[in-house]
């Protein structure tokens, strides 16, 4: 009785270190460092850099396209960043993406000034729009001040949040099919300015 139950104490004890460790291993982690632009790669002319703790883009004299795009790959995650429209706000932040130049393929979770539909699914040069959010959403962004934005994609489905509220939910095979980088957007046309912090990701 004994050795049985000490073996049953013995699994579960493994039991436990394993879910702890698996835990630990898809604990969130910083994609910015609040110091640098370490593990980014800027693509185009306009302007990404560090100021106070936060990341800033910026449109640049071209006011053309820009991208700020991760060295790594990344299929299924949760996605958490905070950003601060100061100017025109239209930005977004792509995920299973492949940038060339300023050319970008992937899925973006719009990121635009009042009722542009933020926290939406638009694909790059591919179908465009593909979900917005329903009208009576639009009130939750806070235009000028700070923002929480969630993206979690796993397998076909991919569901945003903004400030703590569902915004969409997606199912398409052809998002599940691929990875890529998570990048943030400049949108061209200049008199852009956003700020973003609190970059997180979370494997799953």
């Amino acid at each position: 009785m004994k050795s049985t139950t000490s073996l049953r104490a013995g699994l579960l004890a493994a039991g436990l270190f394993l879910a702890t460790t698996a835990a630990m291993a898809q604990k969130a982690q910083p994609l910015f460092n609040g110091k640098n632009l370490d593990g980014w790669k800027i693509y185009g002319t306009e302007k990404w850099y560090v100021d106070n703790g936060t990341l800033v883009c910026e449109s640049g004299p071209d006011k053309e396209y820009g991208y700020l795009g991760t060295d790594k790959d990344f299929k299924d995650f949760e996605l958490t960043v905070e950003f601060k429209q100061e100017a025109n706000g239209n930005s977004g932040v792509f995920f299973h993406s492949t940038i060339e130049g300023t050319k970008i393929t992937g899925w973006q979770a719009e990121v635009a000034p009042p009722n542009s539909h933020t926290g939406g699914i638009y694909e790059s040069y591919g179908r465009g729009w593909l979900i917005q959010p329903t009208a009576d959403k639009e009130q939750y962004l806070k235009m000028g001040e700070w923002n929480t934005m969630k993206v979690r994609v796993k397998g076909n489905e991919v569901t945003t949040w903004l400030n703590g509220h569902e915004m969409i939910t997606l199912n398409d095979e052809k998002i599940g099919g691929r990875n890529g980088q998570i990048a943030l957007q400049i949108h061209s046309g200049g008199g852009i300015k956003v700020r973003w912090r609190n970059i997180r990701i979370q494997t799953l």
